[in-house]
């Protein structure tokens, strides 16, 4: 499969193969700080330089604004609207709560964005070691994208959101488990 055709797959397919690496409840569950924690630390960092201040709104654009602005338009252009649209404000709400830290002194935001950055792939990693199997950007980076998709959908299934595709992703990735780790030893 060519590179294109691998980012322009629909949601649901998306979903599936980050999903097979995602079946532990402990490592799902450590996504769901991990991957927000990675995508505000992202916001921090991308928070300068600030291109053509807007002062009428007390808002400029930073190249976590461009950033946001792209993935946006791919999220919703991946099938599923609802799915696309949350996932890019949650996103923006982690971007809007970033942006402040970027007037902080060169020290305090490096410090605070690649501090962020670290603890959410330590905590990321620490899921996979319960799930037994390495990220999935390791054999799609892709899955860097799809990420905080799969957060983002995880949390509207808990709220009851499309039964039919959080089965679909189930039948084919297989269920959610809790992983025996004494078995592995």
């Amino acid at each position: 499969m060519a590179p294109t055709s691998k980012l322009l797959r629909p949601a649901v397919d998306l979903l599936v193969q980050y999903a097979a690496y995602h079946r532990d409840q402990r490592n799902i569950a450590t996504h769901q700080v991990g991957v927000p924690l990675i995508v505000f630390a992202l916001g921090v960092l991308l928070a300068r330089p600030a291109l053509a201040p807007l002062p009428a709104l007390d808002w400029a654009l930073t190249p976590a604004w461009a950033a946001w602005g792209l993935a946006t338009l791919w999220y919703l252009s991946r099938g599923e609207p609802v799915l696309g649209a949350a996932v890019s404000l949650a996103i923006g709400a982690l971007v809007a709560l970033a942006q402040p830290l970027g007037a902080a002194s060169t020290p305090a935001w490096l410090a605070l964005g690649l501090g962020c950055f670290l603890l959410g792939w330590l905590i990321q990693f620490a899921g996979h070691y319960y799930e037994g199997r390495r990220p999935t950007f390791v054999d799609d980076r892709i899955g860097l994208l799809v990420g905080p998709m799969f957060v983002t959908a995880e949390a509207l299934f808990a709220l009851g959101w499309k039964p039919a595709l959080q089965a679909t992703i189930e039948r084919r990735a297989g269920p959610v488990v809790l992983h025996d780790l004494a078995a592995r030893a």
